[in-house]
């Protein structure tokens, strides 16, 4: 049976009326989710907090790495995303797949930077065949070496989500970016039903789940609430849930995206940390752009993820140096290798 994006109903849900219950909110609706957004802001931190400590070591952070294996050229018109082939002022030509080596002598830098997972992205609608050997030999070399591996390739067919377990993948990323009503706003060339369905089959292969979303891209608070609910919605919830601050690019159509707030995106992270109460929060794309004081929040916030590297796919991040240095101005530390 294929998942459906949930319901919106107008009626008010009740929600947990003390902060240290992590009760799973994924049986409310977005009212219950849009009423944590509302909360004043140190309550919700407080809250969120609390949770996080439930579940998860209070001052550790997963330390990530993301390569782009196939960049450019990507037939989706996702309004964000600069490898779109739709939006060729952004820049970014279509390349070809990396070599099974090269992208082992990535992972092995990363592991060495500190990286515990190691994300391989390509810009694709979905992985052809003629593909699948490289794929599964760069999961098997990846894993060989200690790492966790993750993989993003677009929609998968049942055989491929399969094929990917069997040599090794331990997650598969899949966002839903936004929120069912606010999503044909950004990209029309792939359905919201979609992504269901691609992370149904990964959920059936036995992969783990990573899938968030972009906030900032002139959706409104209600329809980030959308979002998290149609995350925490997902049975089982997601074991990683990457939280994206947009990166406005030159050359798409989302480049004069209004700026968000500083708060309300921490605030989002808190939500998510409340609404998904197992998952890796990932604080990933936009940070190079953000203070060390807003970082500092959205770990206070619950995220217990960030991605290591100056860059992520195609878009700028925050050096290694600058990360570790913050943390141990923080007193966190990097949380131990699970693979």
């Amino acid at each position: 049976m294929s998942l459906s994006p949930i319901a919106f109903h107008p009626r008010k849900a009740a929600l947990p009326s003390s902060p240290s219950l992590s009760d799973d909110i994924r049986t409310v609706d977005a009212d219950a989710v849009e009423a944590l957004f509302e909360l004043p802001f140190l309550d919700l931190l407080y809250r969120a907090q609390t949770v996080h400590r439930e579940r998860h070591a209070a001052n550790e952070v997963q330390l990530s790495s993301l390569l782009s294996i196939k960049t450019g050229g990507c037939p989706e018109d996702c309004g964000y995303c600069s490898q779109s082939s739709s939006h060729k002022d952004a820049g970014v030509p279509a390349g070809k797949l990396m070599a099974p080596q090269d992208v082992l002598q990535a992972a092995q830098a990363a592991k060495a930077q500190g990286a515990t997972r190691f994300c391989m992205g390509a810009a694709w609608r979905n992985p052809k065949e003629r593909d699948m050997p490289a794929l599964t030999t760069m999961v098997g070399q990846v894993r060989a070496l200690g790492l966790e591996t993750c993989m993003t390739l677009g929609m998968l067919e049942e055989q491929q989500a399969r094929a990917l377990k069997e040599a090794g993948l331990d997650f598969y990323n899949h966002n839903l970016d936004t929120s069912p009503d606010f999503y044909g706003q950004v990209i029309s060339t792939r359905g919201y039903q979609d992504r269901l369905d691609t992370i149904r089959k990964v959920q059936e292969a036995g992969l783990h789940v990573c899938s968030g979303g972009i906030i900032g891209m002139g959706e409104t608070r209600r329809q980030r609430a959308g979002l998290i609910a149609q995350l925490a919605a997902l049975d089982p919830q997601p074991e990683s849930v990457p939280i994206n601050h947009l990166v406005p690019i030159k050359g798409t159509p989302l480049e004069d995206a209004p700026p968000l707030d500083e708060f309300e995106f921490v605030r989002t992270v808190a939500v998510a940390r409340i609404a998904v109460p197992g998952a890796v929060i990932r604080l990933s794309a936009g940070r190079e752009s953000m203070s060390d004081a807003t970082q500092a929040l959205c770990f206070a916030a619950g995220a217990n993820s960030i991605f290591l590297g100056s860059k992520l796919l195609t878009t700028p991040n925050a050096p290694v140096s600058a990360d570790l240095e913050l943390l141990a101005r923080l007193g966190m530390r990097p949380a131990p290798a699970k693979a």
